[in-house]
């Protein structure tokens, strides 16, 4: 029987179509796949989806609810575009975002940067890397999420390499109209290739992704979307009250013996600790780590975690998470880890609950004999930037869960730090650790950032860049060059999230010596008393300020404020505040300006409304730049009118039981209450409401105070009061 010729006529006209729709799929691929969702998050927050979203993103991660009830009472604000304008294409390369900019419109943000502070005009690949590198965005908390100063925030949900072309570049499409040219010629290449900032969009590029999500953040100004973002991360984090004071860290080969002279040397001389760590020397193997103790360093370490807390030092240790073959956790981790190791060492899956559970129960272990916290490593990656830099593993690793070495290294460092923080979460035991690599979602995770740089600048740069992504960056004081350059770290130390000295290299105390060679063969300084008697004075000021940094890190949770942030934030109308990041706002009361060279001097730019030097009491108009003078044994610490900021009684420790006693300082004349935030301080009962607001005022020249909630007892108690006029 023959074939129906309409049969086959009908049958080519299908292969046709099947081929015109193949070829139209193949050469214009973003065709198809434009369809965007859109999913209302939370007030003000949108989601856009499209295409095949990966499984290993940051929000899969986040370890806190959204504060839904906190977002709600936020004004929602609105974009300066319709959420349509913004494009996603998915391609064969991976995802492409486009997202309108105005003209004049700045943007901040993508982690903890070094080197720019105004992002719009520079192309950004916020990649993790262990060395913070120029203005490109490799550092050791990356986040593909800028604000903009029109009141909102873009995150683009991923954990892969993304590169943002902040308004550096223009298509074709959006191309203006050229006047013909005069034929002039450039002789130099600095004019050749500078950088016109003249794009009209940011353009995201995700190799790899077959779909992607975006968040839209919107708000008021810049400080609410901030906000909104926290909240939308669980809120921010509250540390301990004990975490406020100093943390010592000795240098890593101590002994028990050298860790408890140490310990002694600051309660003779009554300079107040309240943590102490210990370095890799505590372990009997450390790159990788082995995570027991070495009996040789420390014969009997219960016996010292026994009389270290007798004398009210909480106790904090070093260590990464690649584990040496010699650890208990060598065995059980061997099918939760990658295919590739570091230093030898097992590297966790922290993706996989199973990896999760073996390492938190042996470190359940160590919290269980006295440990207080630990110090993430290692987390982020070996310096992408130079060949020979080759300790991380590499991208093309594969994890059991099926994540790859590239997602792995950008959630590596959140993941451990969630990990660690469980083990106290699950003891209803508040902790304050130290972390070297973070991603996005982390606000409620009560741990800081550092690293092994150590630029001054860049520390109070990188701490007004941290506030925009809910993360907390302490500098550290380890060596210096000069008396100036010691004091001038260790008054922006004392006035950082985390106040830490790092001697891990050496012997003594910095203030005793801050050589390097000389402070390892016991030389001191002709002026060491001096240097001690001035570090004591500048450590009692941060123990004063404790009550106030505490109700701002309350804040952090409640409301989503960062209690450290750069000026722009609190000021966006001021347009020498938009650049302004050698400068910091804590708690929106105090304003930080730290000094940097052999000087005593500086320029501090105060903004609109009057200040008050806290040294003098000495008064300022805003809106005006000041050359000020701070002596060693100051803070570069303003204060702005209307503060009523309650001043404790230095003590040398917090401790669970410790009442502080306040003389609340009247800065002009207060407009409203002040409300500072009791707890028992060291648990997550608050979240129970468990809590007090003592609620501070002045009424006709006296001051007032009125304890309202549940907490049974009392934190604080209220001595006296100064008025400054």
């Amino acid at each position: 029987m023959k074939p129906d010729g309409s049969l086959v006529i009908n049958n080519l006209n299908k292969m046709k179509y099947l081929q015109v729709i193949f070829l139209f799929w193949l050469l214009c691929p973003s065709a198809i796949a434009r369809t965007v969702n859109k999913d209302e998050m939370a007030k003000g927050v949108t989601k856009l989806m499209s295409g095949t979203v990966d499984k290993f993103t940051p929000y899969a991660f986040c370890s806190a609810s959204p504060r839904f009830e906190a977002i709600d009472k936020m004004e929602k604000g609105k974009l300066p575009f319709s959420l349509d304008e913004i494009g996603i294409d998915v391609s064969p390369r991976g995802c492409q975002v486009r997202v309108p900019l105005q003209e004049g419109e700045q943007l901040y943000g993508f982690g903890l940067q070094i080197g720019s502070f105004q992002q719009r005009g520079l192309k950004k690949k916020p990649i993790v890397n262990d060395h913070p590198l120029n203005t490109l965005g490799y550092t050791h908390a990356p986040q593909t999420f800028y604000i903009s100063n029109l009141g909102y925030g873009i995150l683009v949900n991923t954990s892969r390499y993304t590169t943002f072309y902040c308004g550096t570049h223009k298509k074709k499409t959006y191309q203006e109209a050229v006047k013909s040219s005069n034929g002039t010629v450039s002789t130099s290449t600095d004019e050749l290739y500078k950088n016109e900032r003249s794009g009209n969009n940011v353009y995201i590029d995700v190799p790899g992704a077959a779909g992607i999500e975006v968040f839209v953040f919107r708000g008021k100004d810049m400080l609410s979307v901030v906000q909104r973002y926290n909240l939308f991360a669980g809120g921010g984090c509250l540390p301990p009250l004990w975490g406020l004071g100093l943390k010592y860290r000795t240098k890593t080969d101590f002994t028990q013996e050298g860790v408890n002279r140490t310990v002694d040397y600051f309660r003779q001389n009554q300079i107040p600790c309240d943590v102490i760590g210990l370095e890799p020397g505590w372990h009997t193997a450390a790159y990788s780590c082995s995570f027991v103790w070495n009996k040789e360093r420390f014969p009997d370490h219960k016996a010292m975690l026994t009389s270290l807390k007798e004398k009210n030092f909480r106790v904090n240790l070093w260590e990464h998470a690649y584990i040496h073959p010699t650890s208990p956790l060598w065995d059980p981790m061997q099918k939760y880890s990658g295919d590739f190791l570091v230093w030898n060492g097992l590297v966790p899956d922290f993706t996989l609950p199973e990896a999760r559970k073996h390492f938190s129960n042996h470190h359940n272990t160590l919290v269980e004999e006295g440990i207080s916290g630990f110090k993430l490593d290692e987390c982020d990656n070996s310096n992408i930037a130079m060949g020979d830099a080759n300790w991380g593993f590499p991208e093309m690793s594969i994890f059991p869960s099926g994540i790859d070495g590239e997602q792995m290294h950008q959630l590596f460092g959140s993941l451990y730090l969630n990990t660690l923080d469980e083990v106290f979460r699950k003891k209803n035991k508040r902790t304050y650790q130290d972390y070297r690599a973070s991603s996005l979602f982390v606000s409620s995770l009560p741990a800081t950032l550092y690293s092994d740089i150590y630029g001054h600048r860049d520390y109070v740069q990188m701490l007004c860049n941290a506030a925009f992504g809910g993360l907390l960056w302490s500098p550290e004081v380890r060596k210096s060059d000069s008396k100036h350059d010691f004091f001038h770290r260790l008054q922006t130390v004392l006035l950082s999230p985390q106040a830490v000295v790092n001697s891990w290299f050496l012997q003594n105390p910095p203030w005793l010596q801050y050589d390097k060679d000389k402070n390892n063969i016991n030389e001191f300084l002709p002026e060491k008393e001096e240097m001690e008697s001035i570090t004591r004075q500048l450590v009692n000021i941060r123990m004063q300020l404790i009550p106030y940094l505490y109700n701002a890190f309350a804040e952090y949770y409640e409301r989503g404020t960062p209690p450290f942030r750069p000026l722009v934030m609190d000021y966006p109308a001021d347009k020498q505040a938009k650049s302004i990041a050698d400068q910091y706002i804590i708690g929106g009361s105090l304003l930080v300006a730290p000094l940097f060279e052999d000087t005593d001097k500086r320029s501090v730019y105060l903004p609109v409304g009057n200040w008050y030097n806290f040294n003098t009491n000495e008064k300022y108009v805003g809106g005006r730049t000041y050359k000020v003078t701070i002596r060693f044994n100051e803070m570069p610490l303003f204060v702005k009118e209307g503060t009523i900021l309650p001043l404790a009684n230095p003590v040398q420790f917090v401790a669970d039981k410790t009442v502080f006693d306040l003389v609340c300082h009247v800065y002009g004349a207060p407009t409203q209450k002040v409300s500072l935030f009791e707890d028992d301080g060291v648990s997550y009962n608050y979240k129970k409401n468990e809590y007090n607001l003592l609620s501070l005022w002045v009424e006709k020249g006296k001051g007032k105070e009125k304890r309202s909630g549940t907490y049974k007892k009392k934190r604080y108690e209220v001595k006296d009061w100064k008025f400054i006029d």
